[in-house]
């Protein structure tokens, strides 16, 4: 399937967005938690579910600190209630920025923490009912009926994938080259899956597009939408284990392993290239032209549409 990232200014122009890929012929509607401007991404997908009829809905990720898994499985529930096999959940430990700024918790044990909300959210949803105790999570609770949602995990090192093959129903990249997707991430995760005696979950490979046939012009968009990544140790770790050195600026070279840019068709051709390499799913997050974002959202959506082919 090949998904988008929707990115908007407030809830309901999210709602809007998700309504707008729907019409467009795209698959799946993702959200960050900031892709509706800061607000709670549940009730966001609970007002699209009313609006839309096919398309599927995601999170990339919710913060597993912001709640507890007992309200993650409700809402997830509900949320299934509303548009039935449409939505899924996807989870993360984030970074110790967010963790202790955001949330006033000290970051410990990130995978630890991971891996608890894994085990409880996935019990609640698939069984109905929950009885845990660790270090991070201690849920005994009960659903009134089971949910066949979709747990899914963020992945950006080889040890979280290794947790999302043996454990998750998918795990999600971000800022991730298609080489070290292709050649660390998916056999981790390949590795991991047969080790518990499970099928591979997919590898929903986030990936950012500019629909633009200028590539100077592309990497400025990814330079200066993408800048953070740059300077976070996580990352410069991923991406020196991809063949990259980053020191704050982004390479030309890691640019284009990672930003997929070109006219529409272009762009649908460049997802596919990704999907036939591996991946499970194709989240596509639009690189948006500040001068033009409504046209540059709709280009976006049509290439991303087209690549289903």
């Amino acid at each position: 399937m090949f998904g988008v990232a929707i990115q908007a200014a407030n809830a309901r122009e999210a709602v809007e967005q998700i309504a707008q890929a729907e019409r467009a012929g795209v698959d799946a509607a993702w959200a960050t938690m900031f892709g509706g401007g800061g607000a709670d991404l549940l009730p966001i997908y609970a007002a699209a579910a009313m609006r839309t009829e096919r398309i599927l809905m995601g999170t990339a990720i919710l913060h597993t600190w912001g709640r507890q898994p007992l309200i993650f499985a409700q809402e997830a529930a509900a949320l299934d209630e509303l548009a039935p096999g449409r939505f899924r959940l996807g989870i993360g430990s984030t970074t110790a920025f967010f963790v202790e700024r955001s949330y006033g918790m000290v970051y410990r044990k990130p995978l630890l923490n991971l891996r608890e909300y894994l085990v409880t959210v996935r019990a609640l949803l698939r069984e109905g009912s929950v009885d845990f105790s660790g270090e991070h999570v201690s849920a005994r609770a009960r659903l009134s009926r089971p949910a066949a949602v979709p747990v899914m995990a963020s992945a950006l090192r080889p040890k979280s994938y290794a947790l999302c093959g043996e454990l998750s129903d998918g795990a999600i990249s971000w800022m991730s080259p298609l080489k070290y997707l292709v050649g660390t991430a998916l056999p981790t995760m390949q590795a991991a899956a047969a080790a518990a005696g499970r099928a591979t979950p997919p590898l929903v490979a986030h990936v950012p597009i500019a629909v633009t046939t200028d590539r100077a012009e592309a990497r400025a968009m990814a330079r200066a939408q993408l800048a953070m990544y740059a300077r976070v140790p996580n990352y410069q770790g991923m991406f020196a284990m991809a063949g990259y050195e980053v020191d704050g600026e982004y390479p030309d070279d890691l640019l284009d392993d990672l930003v997929v840019s070109g006219t529409e068709q272009e762009v649908a051709a460049g997802l596919r290239r990704w999907r036939d390499a591996g991946m499970g799913e194709i989240l596509a997050h639009p690189l948006l032209d500040p001068n033009d974002r409504e046209r540059s959202l709709a280009r976006s959506f049509a290439a991303v549409a087209a690549a289903r082919g």
